[in-house]
């Protein structure tokens, strides 16, 4: 199997095409590497990152760790990349939706053009995110203890004086903003030029650049020095069975389907006459992917904090209580996490799947799905259908995003090793490296070369 996996690799170099876009790729992620270390002027990086490295035992989690994990640990060196590439989603995300409720948007999206004009539209409201959220960093980076916690210095360099705050201020967020719009600008280049979807894959290295500090909290935890006793074997293979099982499970879900006969009439066009077939139509399993836990985790963030400065702003200990019960790990978070997760599976699907648009596409096209009536049947079906596979598609989520939790709160592992048991990192890297996968695949086929498996395809669908 590794002489074959080798093979593969040595075939990919074998094709001009191929082997540029390969290098091309892999330059451009070098680059994206190096803007998450390019620290903005004025700013002192080095007591930032000497602070996450004391409270790396402790942190991790909750919404600074999350957000550092998308940037790649650019957060952590006050980076020109600090942002990431996180507004540039947002924004699509936000267009996304739009354009499922808003009349006017959705008739632009079928017009000739219209997908350029959105992608635009999302552009612009990449810079608007770019500019508040980098003025909320900025200000964030001046009462650093309010977000960090206590035990950190001071992190702007600059006088306390109404000029120098607000010079400091402004060339921050144009940086930050300059930052992310190169990111999104590089990971359109790999779209374009490279092998794979430029954005994710600009997310995915930044989620990989974090393996060795998972290598080396791994280490710690079962040879932690200092005469202290580490984890036994057990927990080593219980650890490592579980990486296998949940990587298999995402695998097999991520490209799970269910396919829908559909069968096309005989019909005349001109003198012609197309004869009828049967094709059939995929409905994913994890159709809304990992959208639904970065929703769920987005909404959470808050709460916990809002209940907690109030409580200790006007000494009420009920808030203080709430704040306790809503802390990552607890049982009424997890039980709110999980709902929500399944809430918003069924949010995406409900905005982003258009089965009356489809029932009325395939009957134009003299289409049907064989024992439904075409129209308003073929529509319930298609709903019904999407329905039930969504609810599995749910609760995979669900287990998938709770283990990391539990794996901290259960068995003391470190949150830089159980990011990588489950959660939004683990979706995001198997689902990227699927895509990329499949997409040099073509490429060998197309030169007549053996592919990563056998008979030319990735295997997995149910």
């Amino acid at each position: 199997m590794l002489a074959s996996i080798a093979n593969t690799f040595t075939n990919c170099f074998k094709i001009p095409e191929l082997k540029s876009r390969i290098l091309f790729t892999a330059a451009i992620l070098a680059v994206c590497r190096l803007i998450a270390f390019v620290r903005i002027p004025g700013l002192d990086g080095v007591e930032l990152t000497n602070f996450f490295e004391r409270s790396a035992g402790s942190g991790g989690g909750g919404m600074l760790g999350m957000y550092s994990l998308f940037t790649g640990g650019a957060l952590e060196h006050c980076a020109v990349g600090a942002l990431g590439i996180m507004p540039y989603i947002s924004a699509t995300i936000i267009i996304q939706l739009l354009t499922a409720v808003v009349p006017q948007l959705s008739k632009l999206a079928r017009e000739e053009g219209g997908r350029a004009k959105i992608v635009q539209y999302g552009r612009y409201g990449t810079v608007l995110l770019c500019l508040g959220q980098g003025l909320a960093m900025a200000i964030g980076w001046e009462n650093p203890t309010k977000i960090f916690g206590e035990g950190i210095g001071r992190l702007v360099l600059y006088e306390d004086t109404p000029f120098q705050i607000w010079w400091y201020r402004i060339q921050t967020v144009l940086v930050l903003a300059t930052g992310t719009m190169l990111l999104m600008w590089l990971g359109e280049q790999i779209t374009e030029r490279g092998i794979g979807n430029g954005v994710s894959l600009v997310i995915t290295i930044g989620i990989v650049a974090r393996l060795p500090a998972g290598a080396q909290a791994l280490k710690d935890m079962f040879f932690p020095g200092g005469g202290a006793e580490g984890k036994n074997i057990g927990h080593a293979v219980a650890l490592l069975l579980l990486l296998l099982g949940v990587v298999a499970g995402v695998i097999a879900v991520t490209q799970a389907q269910r396919k829908i006969p559909v069968q096309y009439a005989q019909r005349a066009v001109g003198r012609k006459v197309y004869g009828g077939g049967t094709s059939f139509m995929p409905l994913r399993v994890n159709y809304a992917g990992v959208m639904p836990i970065i929703f769920a985790q987005a909404i959470l963030m808050f709460p916990q904090k809002i209940f907690l400065f109030l409580g200790q702003s006007f000494d009420i200990k009920f808030f203080v209580d709430i704040s306790r019960y809503l802390n990552e790990g607890a049982v009424l978070y997890m039980s709110l996490y999980g709902l929500m997760i399944l809430f918003f599976s069924y949010f995406w699907v409900a905005t982003q799947f258009n089965e009356l648009q489809i029932a009325d596409d395939l009957k134009k096209n003299g289409g049907y799905i064989p024992g439904v009536r075409p129209g308003q049947a073929t529509s319930d079906y298609l709903h019904n259908a999407m329905s039930r596979i969504t609810l599995a598609g749910a609760i995979f989520l669900t287990v998938i995003a709770i283990i990391p939790i539990l794996l901290s709160r259960e068995m003391n592992i470190p949150p830089a090793v159980s990011t990588f048991f489950g959660g939004t990192s683990l979706l995001i890297m198997v689902g990227v490296m699927l895509d990329t996968m499949r997409m040099v695949e073509s490429h060998l086929l197309m030169r007549h070369y053996d592919g990563f498996l056998k008979k030319g395809k990735l295997r997995g669908r149910f």
